[in-house]
């Protein structure tokens, strides 16, 4: 190949799985600049290489498009790093000989806000996990704390997706706070644990509820995540994606502003190793018209059609919900703080409002995520008046979906996303039994869905952050507390599950011609894997991970 431009960096040696539409497997990949250059064998690829030229031998491994997370709540992996971890505590003295040790090396009063009590990334079997089945109460905590304010945080409940959530403060923290025997709870979902004997509250806060309230409310004199916190936070969060090959994510929650504003910030900083593409999660305060029309007027010149950014950062379309809540009207007092949401809490409307919204974006080609079935009959509607069938509008956390639905979401064009950790993984067996043996084909159905030629993008919703956790269920598609397959007729090939988070979720972002898939002129983001995924023992699929991530022809995580 004479007068051709030496390769910054060629992979040789190995199975290059380019997912292109051939299908091709080449042996060896050349990156120039930000691109991928050539494949070929490894004898051609090393030719384009000069004295600067990275040589990556594979010995055999294989490398795959970098994976696109279609659901995935980044930034979250990051804020765990913050708090001191209670992890591996098997008693309550465990519990108080970290607090004691936090309490030596902090300043006098500080506070001493910790991880909740159980083993990342789940805390299954809380309290059952301590040798006392029971939690510990504020005074076992004041005799390590005496003057201390310690506050051990609730999770987020869609990690373990059981309830209740129950974080603990001391005998400080409730002084703090101000609660006292006389405090109410601030919703009818959230109990204030109290001594039998005295009355007194014990600090034991119960909330039946997926998302933490007591921190938004009753204890909300505790430290919170500053837009520091989540800047220094947010590296530890892609380290932990890339290194499980992700290089993209699509946030289809929504992304509050005290959220963009710390992506905004690494960004400047050329800190970003994951191209995000963070979709606005508006607050619509009382829900009001002064309200919705100022929200759809600040984000429609930034957020309407491709939105503002570049292929790294990237800002576009708008999260839609239905249905006000009370809670999520408790929780949305304490905006613009969000907590380990990351999303406003008032971003839903009622339906009648919600349509007005819908059909403006619409007219304003501004796209809708959203998650829930029933909003098909209102994106039909506005379909009738603003065709929305080439706009890719999003329907992420499949569940259930009948076929009848299934030909309805193919006929509007939308975009899906999984959420096979919970669908499946978790609640297989749960929605099986609620389904009916007759109707089980309607759980997750990857397999209709694909064949009506639905678009269908895989997502872990940071539960864990692997995404080869979601290419194990497509193919596997096991329940994790029966251990029998739900609905197998729907699962996919290894191939076909490796293509939803590459081609397909590239397809969710409208950047099918840029990434997704190895080809000459696309963009460099690749993934060297622990194994291959094709080829692996079927249970070893959830745990590949990656030994060497590109993005953008720059290593960004490399194991060892």
């Amino acid at each position: 190949m004479p007068d051709t431009p030496a390769a910054d960096l060629v992979f040789y040696g190995g199975r290059i799985l380019t997912l292109d539409r051939s299908a091709r497997v080449a042996e060896a990949l050349a990156v120039a600049g930000e691109r991928v250059f050539a494949l070929g064998t490894s004898a051609e690829m090393l030719a384009l290489a000069g004295p600067g030229t990275r040589r990556v031998d594979l010995a055999g491994r294989t490398a795959v498009p970098g994976l696109i997370d279609a659901h995935a709540h980044l930034d979250r992996e990051g804020l765990k790093t913050l708090c001191p971890s209670l992890a591996g505590a098997r008693s309550i003295d465990d519990v108080l000989q970290t607090i004691e040790a936090l309490v030596r090396a902090a300043e006098p009063g500080q506070w001493i806000v910790t991880m909740p009590l159980g083993d990342p990334p789940y805390y299954f079997d809380v309290p059952a996990v301590l040798r006392e089945n029971r939690f510990p109460t504020r005074w076992e905590l004041d005799r390590v704390a005496p003057r201390h304010p310690v506050y051990i945080r609730a999770i987020w409940g869609y990690w373990r997706h059981t309830l209740p959530l129950v974080s603990i403060a001391n005998s400080e923290a409730l002084r703090r706070a101000g609660i006292t025997r006389e405090t109410l709870p601030p919703w009818g979902g959230v109990q204030i644990d109290r001594d039998w004997a005295s009355g007194e509250p014990n600090g034991i806060l119960v909330e039946w509820t997926y998302m933490p309230l007591v921190e938004l409310t009753l204890m909300a004199a505790a430290p919170r995540f500053t837009l520091e916190d989540r800047v220094r936070a947010l590296p530890a969060a892609m380290r932990a994606y890339n290194a499980c090959g992700t290089t993209s994510t699509y946030e289809g929650h929504g992304i509050a502003v005290e959220v963009m504003a710390a992506y905004e910030t690494v960004a400047r900083r050329g800190g970003l190793t994951v191209r995000p593409h963070l979709v606005v999660s508006p607050a619509w305060g009382a829900g009001d018209p002064a309200s919705v029309r100022a929200q759809l007027d600040l984000w429609r010149g930034r957020a309407a059609g491709r939105g503002t950014g570049d292929d790294v950062l990237r800002v576009a379309g708008l999260y839609a919900e239905a249905g006000p809540t009370p809670d999520n009207v408790v929780r949305a007092r304490a905006r613009p703080y969000t907590g380990w949401a990351g999303f406003n809490f008032d971003s839903a409307l009622p339906r009648a409002r919600l349509r007005e919204v819908l059909l403006e974006a619409a007219r304003s080609d501004l796209r809708v995520a959203s998650f829930t079935a029933d909003l098909l009959p209102l994106y039909e509607e506005v379909d009738r008046e603003a065709p929305i069938r080439d706009r890719r509008w999003v329907l992420g956390h499949l569940g259930v979906l009948t076929d009848d639905e299934i030909k309805r979401v193919r006929d509007l064009g939308l975009v899906c996303s999984t959420h096979t950790n919970r669908h499946l993984a978790k609640e297989g067996e749960l929605l099986a039994r609620r389904v009916g043996a007759a109707h089980e084909d309607t759980i997750v159905p990857l397999r209709k869905l694909r064949e009506a030629g639905v678009h269908v993008a895989l997502a872990t919703d940071n539960v864990p952050v692997s995404l080869f956790h979601p290419v194990w269920h497509c193919v596997a598609r096991l329940d994790r507390y029966s251990g029998r397959a739900i609905a197998p007729a729907q699962a996919l090939t290894r191939e076909e599950a490796l293509r939803a988070c590459t081609n397909e979720g590239a397809y969710l972002l409208g950047e099918e011609d840029r990434r997704g898939s190895l080809e000459p002129g696309k963009l460099a983001d690749l993934a060297v894997l622990s194994e291959d995924p094709l080829a692996c023992a079927l249970e070893r699929l959830p745990g590949i991970t990656a030994d060497l991530t590109l993005v953008g022809g720059r290593v960004v995580w490399e194991r060892g």
